[in-house]
């Protein structure tokens, strides 16, 4: 088949969903078929993997979105010959996908990797609640009836869909990581080259270091750790709009050398680092099917985070992690001083997040949707062969 990726947003930022599309994009062409990946801005950036199809956008502020009012010519000459159209974000992409999908009879798939609530008032608070909610529930309703699939990675996520789009018919197939990249990482790290001690025991935040992540309840409860075991660090990998913020707060407390920046990591060292920990912590409650934590389980470490939609299915309370009822203060740090002071649970909870992500592997998620895939790529007309592209078309009835 000839699958089309589409997505508003790809490297060189790093995000779970740029994560989540270079995986999945390589694993269906090991499986044999055509893959392009459709994406906006960073026109000049060389990329390391095939068919990766940029069309020039503005960029948006410096969140490293960039917005475009058209697909580019290449796009636009390429969409018409895919089997499948893939889009990953209904708004940009999705929107100008549709007269494309629609005009060459094309299925067309989406996956709802986010809670766009959350988002919205996390970032676009000044507009009323109602307003804000209803304008979003409206545009992403009429969206997703004019998609052939709707995924979704959680069942709470289908469940969101259902009570806040009126939408009823999503599909859960969960995402799945790279299990042996975590479990045995093709570098190492020493403590001491990042800044932690031998002795301490780490906890470990990957991801964005944003408002809609909870990053400042983050520091706030290690800082409620860090007063009780001087022997524990914080290491947040990733960067974000309030990177700089929080490193400024963490400072102030006199958490220098206990709370470790890496800055912004590419993902291929991201098993290393997380290798370094003895247990991962997040405060994000806006996580759909959150892959940092199933990375952070196949590197051996258990999970540490609030009970909420996408965490619940993913972290089992005393088999793989521990989880705090809701988002109150010390709601994370009874937690993590708990798993820190008692060896023999953390060890069991290690063993408890490895044996999840065996149900995580690629050819147990990816290979759901390329199933998808060859089921709707049944209803495409029959294909010729035209120059340097081919172009669907419907064969005459022979006499």
């Amino acid at each position: 088949m000839r699958i089309g990726l589409f997505c508003d947003i790809y490297t060189p930022y790093v995000s779970g969903v740029t994560n989540h599309l270079r995986l999945y994009k390589r694993f269906f062409e090991q499986q044999g078929h055509e893959v392009y990946l459709f994406t906006f801005g960073n026109h000049d950036y060389i990329d390391d993997e095939p068919h990766v199809i940029r069309t020039r956008g503005f960029e948006w502020h410096e969140s490293g979105w960039n917005v475009s009012p058209q697909f580019g010519s290449k796009a636009r000459a390429l969409i018409p010959t895919l089997d499948i159209a893939h889009v990953h974000h209904p708004f940009l992409s999705g929107y100008l996908l549709l007269p494309h999908v629609q005009k060459h009879s094309i299925p067309l798939v989406f996956t709802n990797h986010t809670r766009y609530d959350l988002y919205g008032d996390a970032y676009a608070s000044f507009v009323p609640p109602n307003l804000r909610h209803g304008l979003l529930s409206r545009t992403l309703a009429h969206f997703l009836a004019r998609c052939d699939l709707v995924i979704t990675p959680s069942r709470s996520i289908e469940q969101w869909l259902a009570d806040f789009v009126q939408y009823w018919y999503a599909t859960t197939i969960p995402n799945g990581i790279d299990v042996a990249m975590f479990a045995h990482p093709a570098s190492t790290l020493a403590r001491s080259v990042v800044g932690l001690d031998e002795d301490s025991f780490v906890f470990c935040y990957a991801g964005r270091v944003a408002a809609e992540k909870n990053s400042r309840y983050l520091l706030d409860e290690f800082t409620r750790v860090a007063a009780q075991l001087p022997t524990t660090q914080l290491l947040v990998v990733g960067g974000g709009p309030d990177l700089e913020k929080l490193k400024a707060l963490a400072k102030q407390r006199g958490l220098n050398g206990r709370v470790v920046f890496t800055d912004m990591q590419p993902y291929e060292l991201l098993p290393a680092f997380e290798h370094l920990a003895d247990a991962f912590v997040t405060g994000s409650v806006s996580e759909v099917h959150p892959l940092v934590v199933l990375e952070a389980m196949a590197a051996g470490l258990p999970v540490i985070a609030i009970d909420s939609p996408g965490i619940h299915e993913t972290v089992c309370p005393d088999y793989n992690g521990l989880l705090a009822d809701r988002l109150f203060p010390g709601a994370l740090a009874d937690n993590m001083l708990r798993i820190a002071r008692d060896r023999a649970l953390r060890d069991r909870l290690s063993a408890g997040a490895r044996a999840t992500t065996e149900h995580y592997t690629l050819p147990q998620t990816a290979g759901k949707v390329l199933a998808e895939y060859e089921r709707l790529a049944t209803r495409r007309p029959k294909m010729l062969t035209y120059s340097k592209w081919t172009y669907p078309t419907l064969r005459k009835a022979r006499a």
